[in-house]
């Protein structure tokens, strides 16, 4: 599974106009399935993110994690993370999940984030978002998890 964290002082995503998630600090999780992924590979993920210190202490050295800040989470779908670029200027995405298994295991993924931590806000599947945040740093982290 790909993602990258964003670390927000607040962001949303709307969707037509609405917004359908929202969080003040916390980190953006743009997540990408990729067609070996499993639940569990899901799972680590998010271990990973809950557990990732990239949040300042007293000292203001990265050292703490979103579960010890009590930030909010804004998990969003992102087929785009599997990207391949490697020839022509027209991106290729097969190396993204096909769309069915990529919304089961972007569900899972937000389910098992709502079973361990108290704030997650997310985007719908397949939809066009329009995504606004503020990115506190800045601070960007890609990840990759595999089986």
């Amino acid at each position: 599974m790909i993602s990258l964290l964003q670390r927000v002082s607040q962001a949303r995503v709307d969707i037509a106009g609405q917004t359908v998630g929202a969080i003040g600090p916390g980190l953006l999780v743009l997540v990408c399935a990729e067609p070996e992924d499993t639940e569990a590979v899901g799972e680590k993920l998010l271990a990973k993110v809950l557990k990732l210190r990239i949040f300042g202490d007293e000292a203001g050295k990265m050292n703490r994690s979103v579960q010890d800040i009590g930030g909010g989470l804004l998990i969003v779908s992102q087929f785009t993370l599997a990207a391949d670029t490697r020839s022509g200027n027209r991106p290729g995405f097969t190396g993204a999940a096909p769309p069915a298994q990529g919304e089961a295991l972007y569900d899972a993924f937000v389910k098992a984030a709502r079973a361990a931590h108290p704030e997650v806000a997310t985007g719908r599947f397949g939809a066009d978002m329009q995504v606004h945040l503020v990115n506190d740093g800045p601070v960007t982290i890609p990840l990759r998890i595999t089986g």
